[in-house]
Protein backbone atom coordinates (compact mmCIF):
# COMPACT_ATOMS: atom_id res chain seq x y z
CA UNK A 1 0.00 0.00 0.00
CA UNK A 2 1.46 3.24 -1.15
CA UNK A 3 0.25 6.47 0.54
CA UNK A 4 1.27 10.19 -0.51
CA UNK A 5 1.74 13.05 1.88
CA UNK A 6 0.78 15.99 0.29
CA UNK A 7 -0.43 19.56 0.86
CA UNK A 8 0.68 23.56 0.89
CA UNK A 9 4.30 24.44 2.36
CA UNK A 10 5.56 24.46 5.55
CA UNK A 11 1.83 22.64 7.18
CA UNK A 12 4.17 20.05 8.62
CA UNK A 13 4.06 17.16 5.91
CA UNK A 14 8.15 16.78 6.41
CA UNK A 15 7.85 16.40 10.45
CA UNK A 16 4.72 14.13 10.41
CA UNK A 17 6.93 11.69 7.42
CA UNK A 18 9.88 12.12 10.25
CA UNK A 19 8.00 10.65 13.03
CA UNK A 20 6.07 8.39 11.15
CA UNK A 21 9.36 6.68 9.09
CA UNK A 22 11.84 7.51 11.59
CA UNK A 23 13.35 8.65 8.11
CA UNK A 24 15.42 12.26 8.92
CA UNK A 25 13.63 13.78 5.61
CA UNK A 26 14.87 17.40 6.34
CA UNK A 27 12.34 19.44 7.63
CA UNK A 28 12.23 23.18 7.59
CA UNK A 29 10.62 26.63 7.94
CA UNK A 30 10.75 27.43 3.96
CA UNK A 31 9.14 25.59 0.69
CA UNK A 32 10.41 23.12 -1.40
CA UNK A 33 13.04 21.55 1.19
CA UNK A 34 11.39 18.15 -0.12
CA UNK A 35 11.91 17.93 -3.63
CA UNK A 36 12.38 14.27 -4.46
CA UNK A 37 9.54 12.73 -2.74
CA UNK A 38 11.11 10.94 0.63
CA UNK A 39 9.79 7.00 0.45
CA UNK A 40 9.58 5.08 4.21
CA UNK A 41 8.11 2.00 4.88
CA UNK A 42 6.15 1.14 7.81
CA UNK A 43 5.51 -1.22 10.21
CA UNK A 44 1.42 -1.94 10.94
CA UNK A 45 1.49 -2.34 13.88
CA UNK A 46 -0.83 -5.58 14.86
CA UNK A 47 -1.04 -7.28 18.36
CA UNK A 48 -2.36 -10.48 16.88
CA UNK A 49 0.62 -10.82 14.98
CA UNK A 50 2.76 -10.32 18.23
CA UNK A 51 0.52 -12.69 20.24
CA UNK A 52 0.44 -15.26 18.01
CA UNK A 53 4.57 -15.17 17.54
CA UNK A 54 4.48 -15.80 21.21
CA UNK A 55 2.44 -18.48 21.58
CA UNK A 56 3.75 -20.17 18.84
CA UNK A 57 6.97 -19.36 19.24
CA UNK A 58 8.26 -18.44 15.68
CA UNK A 59 11.50 -18.09 14.76
CA UNK A 60 10.20 -14.55 12.53
CA UNK A 61 7.23 -12.35 12.86
CA UNK A 62 6.36 -10.55 9.95
CA UNK A 63 4.20 -7.33 10.07
CA UNK A 64 2.41 -5.96 7.30
CA UNK A 65 3.87 -2.72 5.89
CA UNK A 66 2.74 0.47 4.22
CA UNK A 67 5.08 2.86 1.84
CA UNK A 68 4.47 6.71 2.51
CA UNK A 69 6.22 9.31 0.36
CA UNK A 70 6.04 12.76 1.51
CA UNK A 71 5.78 14.84 -1.63
CA UNK A 72 6.75 18.73 -2.05
CA UNK A 73 5.29 21.09 -1.21
CA UNK A 74 2.51 22.14 -3.77
CA UNK A 75 1.52 25.73 -4.61
CA UNK A 76 -0.78 27.75 -6.90
CA UNK A 77 -0.13 27.44 -10.24
CA UNK A 78 1.89 23.68 -9.36
CA UNK A 79 -0.56 22.31 -12.56
CA UNK A 80 1.53 24.97 -14.99
CA UNK A 81 4.87 24.06 -13.42
CA UNK A 82 5.04 26.76 -10.45
CA UNK A 83 7.52 25.42 -7.64
CA UNK A 84 8.72 22.25 -9.92
CA UNK A 85 4.66 21.32 -9.73
CA UNK A 86 4.82 19.58 -12.96
CA UNK A 87 7.23 16.94 -11.00
CA UNK A 88 5.58 16.89 -7.55
CA UNK A 89 2.10 16.02 -9.50
CA UNK A 90 4.08 13.12 -11.07
CA UNK A 91 4.55 11.96 -8.04
CA UNK A 92 1.28 11.87 -7.03
CA UNK A 93 0.38 9.84 -9.50
CA UNK A 94 1.94 6.55 -8.21
CA UNK A 95 0.23 6.10 -5.28
CA UNK A 96 -2.46 4.63 -4.04
CA UNK A 97 -4.35 6.86 -1.51
CA UNK A 98 -3.46 10.78 -0.57
CA UNK A 99 -2.70 11.82 3.09
CA UNK A 100 -3.42 15.53 2.45
CA UNK A 101 -2.42 17.34 5.41
CA UNK A 102 -3.73 20.66 6.45
CA UNK A 103 -2.52 23.23 8.83
CA UNK A 104 -4.94 23.66 11.77
CA UNK A 105 -2.39 25.79 14.33
CA UNK A 106 -1.36 28.80 14.96
CA UNK A 107 2.24 29.76 15.26
CA UNK A 108 3.88 33.30 14.02
CA UNK A 109 7.16 31.72 13.71
CA UNK A 110 6.47 28.88 11.21
CA UNK A 111 5.79 31.03 7.72
CA UNK A 112 2.19 30.14 6.01
CA UNK A 113 2.75 30.41 1.95
CA UNK A 114 -0.49 32.58 1.73
CA UNK A 115 -0.14 34.32 4.83
CA UNK A 116 -2.69 33.32 6.87
CA UNK A 117 -4.07 30.47 8.87
CA UNK A 118 -7.00 29.05 6.25
CA UNK A 119 -7.53 25.16 6.35
CA UNK A 120 -10.36 24.60 3.40
CA UNK A 121 -8.42 27.42 1.60
CA UNK A 122 -5.43 25.47 1.69
CA UNK A 123 -7.09 22.26 0.70
CA UNK A 124 -9.35 24.30 -1.89
CA UNK A 125 -5.59 25.47 -3.65
CA UNK A 126 -4.60 21.75 -3.82
CA UNK A 127 -7.60 20.36 -5.31
CA UNK A 128 -7.52 23.23 -7.56
CA UNK A 129 -3.77 21.94 -9.18
CA UNK A 130 -5.20 18.31 -8.91
CA UNK A 131 -8.18 19.32 -10.78
CA UNK A 132 -6.82 21.21 -13.47
CA UNK A 133 -3.90 18.76 -14.20
CA UNK A 134 -6.64 15.89 -14.59
CA UNK A 135 -8.32 18.13 -17.17
CA UNK A 136 -5.04 18.42 -19.18
CA UNK A 137 -5.22 14.25 -19.38
CA UNK A 138 -8.94 14.69 -20.47
CA UNK A 139 -8.51 16.73 -22.93
CA UNK A 140 -5.62 14.56 -24.40
CA UNK A 141 -8.15 11.75 -24.04
CA UNK A 142 -11.02 13.65 -25.65
CA UNK A 143 -9.37 14.47 -28.63
CA UNK A 144 -7.81 10.66 -29.21
CA UNK A 145 -11.80 9.65 -28.54
CA UNK A 146 -12.82 11.98 -30.67
CA UNK A 147 -10.75 10.34 -33.94
CA UNK A 148 -11.50 6.21 -33.06
CA UNK A 149 -15.48 7.93 -32.65
CA UNK A 150 -15.66 8.58 -36.09
CA UNK A 151 -14.68 5.31 -37.23
CA UNK A 152 -16.21 3.45 -34.51
CA UNK A 153 -19.60 4.27 -33.41
CA UNK A 154 -19.30 2.18 -30.08
CA UNK A 155 -16.45 4.62 -28.60
CA UNK A 156 -19.51 7.52 -28.64
CA UNK A 157 -20.45 6.16 -25.10
CA UNK A 158 -16.98 6.82 -23.91
CA UNK A 159 -16.74 10.32 -25.27
CA UNK A 160 -19.87 11.24 -24.15
CA UNK A 161 -18.87 10.06 -20.62
CA UNK A 162 -15.06 12.01 -20.95
CA UNK A 163 -17.02 15.50 -21.69
CA UNK A 164 -19.72 14.78 -18.79
CA UNK A 165 -16.25 13.81 -16.23
CA UNK A 166 -14.66 17.15 -17.67
CA UNK A 167 -17.63 19.30 -16.74
CA UNK A 168 -17.45 18.32 -14.25
CA UNK A 169 -14.07 19.14 -13.26
CA UNK A 170 -14.15 22.47 -14.73
CA UNK A 171 -16.87 23.35 -12.35
CA UNK A 172 -14.14 22.77 -9.70
CA UNK A 173 -15.16 19.36 -8.68
CA UNK A 174 -13.39 16.32 -7.85
CA UNK A 175 -13.38 13.15 -9.57
CA UNK A 176 -14.16 11.41 -6.82
CA UNK A 177 -17.53 13.22 -6.90
CA UNK A 178 -18.52 12.38 -9.63
CA UNK A 179 -21.09 9.58 -9.05
CA UNK A 180 -23.99 7.75 -10.62
CA UNK A 181 -22.13 5.78 -12.45
CA UNK A 182 -22.35 2.14 -13.50
CA UNK A 183 -20.01 -0.97 -12.64
CA UNK A 184 -18.23 -0.20 -16.09
CA UNK A 185 -18.54 3.04 -16.40
CA UNK A 186 -16.97 3.34 -12.88
CA UNK A 187 -14.13 0.92 -14.31
CA UNK A 188 -13.25 3.35 -17.01
CA UNK A 189 -12.89 6.55 -14.86
CA UNK A 190 -10.90 4.50 -12.33
CA UNK A 191 -8.37 3.46 -15.93
CA UNK A 192 -7.82 7.09 -16.15
CA UNK A 193 -5.81 7.10 -13.15
CA UNK A 194 -7.01 10.70 -12.24
CA UNK A 195 -5.70 12.26 -9.33
CA UNK A 196 -9.09 13.79 -7.64
CA UNK A 197 -9.71 10.22 -8.44
CA UNK A 198 -7.67 8.93 -5.55
CA UNK A 199 -9.46 8.54 -1.81
CA UNK A 200 -8.26 11.22 0.47
CA UNK A 201 -7.65 11.18 4.21
CA UNK A 202 -7.31 14.95 5.70
CA UNK A 203 -4.74 14.92 8.58
CA UNK A 204 -5.68 18.26 10.53
CA UNK A 205 -2.41 19.09 12.13
CA UNK A 206 -3.26 20.74 15.78
CA UNK A 207 -1.05 22.22 18.28
CA UNK A 208 -0.02 20.11 21.30
CA UNK A 209 -2.25 22.00 23.03
CA UNK A 210 -5.28 21.18 21.00
CA UNK A 211 -4.52 17.57 20.27
CA UNK A 212 -6.43 16.01 22.93
CA UNK A 213 -9.18 18.24 23.46
CA UNK A 214 -12.74 19.10 21.64
CA UNK A 215 -12.03 20.29 17.87
CA UNK A 216 -10.73 23.91 17.31
CA UNK A 217 -12.39 26.28 14.18
CA UNK A 218 -9.84 24.59 12.17
CA UNK A 219 -10.66 21.31 12.58
CA UNK A 220 -14.47 21.61 12.59
CA UNK A 221 -14.16 23.38 9.11
CA UNK A 222 -11.95 20.74 7.21
CA UNK A 223 -14.57 18.03 8.90
CA UNK A 224 -17.23 19.83 7.48
CA UNK A 225 -15.46 20.01 4.20
CA UNK A 226 -14.15 16.30 4.33
CA UNK A 227 -17.66 15.46 5.20
CA UNK A 228 -19.93 17.05 2.06
CA UNK A 229 -16.99 14.83 -0.40
CA UNK A 230 -16.96 11.56 1.77
CA UNK A 231 -13.60 11.36 2.85
CA UNK A 232 -11.89 10.82 6.52
CA UNK A 233 -10.34 13.15 8.59
CA UNK A 234 -7.87 12.37 11.20
CA UNK A 235 -7.08 15.11 14.04
CA UNK A 236 -2.67 14.48 14.74
CA UNK A 237 -0.36 16.50 15.88
CA UNK A 238 2.92 16.17 13.83
CA UNK A 239 5.16 17.58 16.95
CA UNK A 240 4.26 15.16 19.48
CA UNK A 241 4.30 12.12 16.88
CA UNK A 242 7.74 13.37 16.36
CA UNK A 243 8.56 12.89 20.25
CA UNK A 244 6.69 9.83 20.09
CA UNK A 245 8.94 8.48 16.99
CA UNK A 246 11.95 8.34 20.07
CA UNK A 247 10.45 6.44 22.46
CA UNK A 248 10.54 2.90 23.50
CA UNK A 249 6.89 1.51 23.67
CA UNK A 250 6.40 1.54 27.40
CA UNK A 251 7.47 5.20 27.63
CA UNK A 252 5.01 5.98 24.78
CA UNK A 253 2.52 4.53 26.54
CA UNK A 254 3.10 6.67 29.38
CA UNK A 255 3.65 10.13 26.89
CA UNK A 256 0.03 9.06 25.96
CA UNK A 257 -1.46 8.99 28.66
CA UNK A 258 0.15 12.07 30.10
CA UNK A 259 -1.52 13.64 27.60
CA UNK A 260 -4.81 12.24 27.42
CA UNK A 261 -4.15 10.57 24.23
CA UNK A 262 -6.07 7.66 23.66
CA UNK A 263 -4.40 6.65 20.60
CA UNK A 264 -1.18 7.73 18.67
CA UNK A 265 -1.66 9.76 15.20
CA UNK A 266 0.47 7.52 13.27
CA UNK A 267 -2.15 4.43 14.94
CA UNK A 268 -4.94 6.53 13.70
CA UNK A 269 -4.13 6.90 10.58
CA UNK A 270 -3.06 3.15 9.65
CA UNK A 271 -6.53 2.75 10.59
CA UNK A 272 -8.19 4.97 8.06
CA UNK A 273 -5.66 3.98 5.26
CA UNK A 274 -7.43 0.63 5.63
CA UNK A 275 -10.57 1.48 6.06
CA UNK A 276 -10.35 3.63 3.18
CA UNK A 277 -9.14 1.52 0.54
CA UNK A 278 -11.18 -1.53 2.04
CA UNK A 279 -8.26 -3.43 3.39
CA UNK A 280 -8.03 -6.33 5.78
CA UNK A 281 -5.53 -8.96 7.14
CA UNK A 282 -5.69 -12.09 7.62
CA UNK A 283 -2.70 -13.97 9.24
CA UNK A 284 -0.62 -17.38 9.21
CA UNK A 285 1.10 -18.82 12.09
CA UNK A 286 3.75 -21.52 12.98
CA UNK A 287 7.07 -22.26 14.21
CA UNK A 288 8.58 -21.28 11.68
CA UNK A 289 7.04 -17.92 10.89
CA UNK A 290 3.94 -15.60 12.06
CA UNK A 291 2.91 -13.05 9.66
CA UNK A 292 -0.34 -10.94 8.31
CA UNK A 293 -0.78 -10.47 5.03
CA UNK A 294 -3.05 -7.57 3.61
CA UNK A 295 -6.01 -8.05 1.34
CA UNK A 296 -8.91 -6.44 -0.50
CA UNK A 297 -11.78 -7.09 1.55
CA UNK A 298 -13.84 -9.84 -0.25
CA UNK A 299 -11.01 -11.15 -1.67
CA UNK A 300 -11.89 -15.30 -2.15
CA UNK A 301 -9.46 -17.61 -0.83
CA UNK A 302 -7.83 -19.07 -3.52
CA UNK A 303 -6.67 -15.37 -4.45
CA UNK A 304 -6.04 -14.91 -0.58
CA UNK A 305 -3.65 -17.70 -1.15
CA UNK A 306 -1.87 -16.33 -4.42
CA UNK A 307 -0.81 -14.14 -1.91
CA UNK A 308 1.70 -16.06 -0.30
CA UNK A 309 2.62 -17.73 -3.48
CA UNK A 310 1.30 -18.00 -7.05
CA UNK A 311 1.53 -21.70 -6.38
CA UNK A 312 -0.93 -22.00 -3.75
CA UNK A 313 -3.21 -20.27 -5.44
CA UNK A 314 -3.01 -22.33 -8.95
CA UNK A 315 -3.04 -25.41 -7.00
CA UNK A 316 -5.91 -24.19 -4.16
CA UNK A 317 -7.64 -27.13 -2.76
CA UNK A 318 -8.79 -25.83 0.71
CA UNK A 319 -8.19 -23.19 3.73
CA UNK A 320 -8.70 -24.13 7.16
CA UNK A 321 -9.56 -21.18 8.88
CA UNK A 322 -10.55 -20.15 12.52
CA UNK A 323 -11.10 -16.63 13.82
CA UNK A 324 -8.10 -14.94 15.73
CA UNK A 325 -10.38 -14.28 19.21
CA UNK A 326 -11.86 -18.10 18.63
CA UNK A 327 -8.27 -19.39 18.56
CA UNK A 328 -7.23 -17.42 21.45
CA UNK A 329 -10.14 -18.78 23.75
CA UNK A 330 -8.53 -22.17 22.89
CA UNK A 331 -5.39 -20.57 23.95
CA UNK A 332 -4.02 -21.02 20.66
CA UNK A 333 -4.66 -25.00 20.37
CA UNK A 334 -6.30 -25.89 17.06
CA UNK A 335 -6.95 -29.22 18.48
CA UNK A 336 -9.42 -27.74 21.00
CA UNK A 337 -10.64 -25.53 18.73
CA UNK A 338 -11.28 -28.42 16.45
CA UNK A 339 -13.34 -29.80 18.88
CA UNK A 340 -15.81 -27.06 19.47
CA UNK A 341 -15.84 -27.05 16.11
CA UNK A 342 -14.22 -23.64 15.66
CA UNK A 343 -11.61 -24.95 13.27
CA UNK A 344 -13.40 -24.95 10.02
CA UNK A 345 -12.43 -26.01 6.11
CA UNK A 346 -13.50 -23.62 3.40
CA UNK A 347 -13.51 -24.21 -0.32
CA UNK A 348 -13.14 -21.28 -3.48
CA UNK A 349 -15.80 -19.33 -2.77
CA UNK A 350 -14.71 -18.39 1.21
CA UNK A 351 -14.50 -14.89 1.55
CA UNK A 352 -11.48 -14.42 3.56
CA UNK A 353 -12.15 -12.41 6.58
CA UNK A 354 -10.00 -10.12 8.80
CA UNK A 355 -8.34 -11.75 11.74
CA UNK A 356 -8.73 -14.91 9.94
CA UNK A 357 -5.89 -17.47 10.43
CA UNK A 358 -5.55 -19.39 7.90
CA UNK A 359 -3.49 -22.55 6.44
CA UNK A 360 -3.81 -23.41 2.43
CA UNK A 361 -4.06 -27.02 1.15
CA UNK A 362 -2.85 -26.83 -2.20
CA UNK A 363 -1.53 -29.38 -4.73
CA UNK A 364 0.85 -28.50 -7.74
Amino acid sequence: MKLGIVGLPNVGKSTLFNAITKAGAEAANYPFCTIEPNVGVVTVPDERVTTLSRVYNSKRTIYTTIEFSDIAGLVKGASKGEGLGNKFLGHIREVEAIVHVVRCFDDPNVVHVDGKVDPVSDIETINMELIIADMEVLERRIAKTEKQAKADKSARGELDLLHQLYDHLAAGNTARSFEDLDEEQAAFVRSLDLLTYKPVIYAANVSEDDVAGEDNDYVKAVREFAEAEGSEVVVICAKIEAELAELEDEEREMFLEDMGIEEAGLDKLIKSSYSLLNLISFLTTGEDETRAWTIKRGTLAPQAAGKIHSDFEKGFIRAETIAYDKLMECEGKLSAAKEKGWLRSEGKEYEVKDGDVVHFLFNV
